[in-house]
């Protein structure tokens, strides 16, 4: 089912034609990718030092980002995004009720709901998590440009 919402859906196709994904975002979108950002990123510094500009470079690792999504908070983001209806309610119903259970030889540990977090190795939760940290660059002051 999420191959059908992301591929035979559009839900990638939905979300670029009206520019929602925002252009500085290279991770788990057709033809982009970290060299894509890399290539892009080095050509800004080039840039910037061949016309005698400063500059300075951070690079952030968010430690275990895709289990730290806030269901609330993206559904929110995606009603923003004009996600709505049927779809969006199916998107809740795939993250909620979700539980883990870790097995360590015959043991088993008790059963936990997980409350937060996209679904790893999955093709939807890349493009969840694409929505819920789109806005990043939003909120950067003028003059720093973000690649995410």
């Amino acid at each position: 089912m999420e191959r059908v919402v992301v591929l035979d859906l559009g839900l990638i196709t939905y979300l670029q034609s009206n520019k929602i994904i925002n252009k500085q975002q290279h991770g788990f979108l057709k033809k982009r990718c970290t060299a894509t950002n890399l290539l892009v990123s080095l050509s800004d510094w080039t840039l910037n030092i061949e016309n005698d500009r400063r500059q300075a470079v951070a690079y952030i690792d968010f430690a275990k980002a895709f289990d730290r999504v806030c269901h609330n908070k993206l559904l929110a983001k995606m009603r923003q995004y004009g996600i709505c209806g049927p779809l969006l309610e199916w998107i809740g119903d795939f993250l909620t009720g979700r539980t883990q259970q870790t097995r360590v030889g015959n043991a088993l540990s008790d059963v936990n709901v997980i409350i937060s977090g996209v679904i790893q190795g999955s093709c939807l939760g890349p493009v969840l998590f694409l929505l819920y940290i789109n806005d990043l660059v939003d909120v950067c002051s003028d003059g720093v440009i973000v690649k995410l």
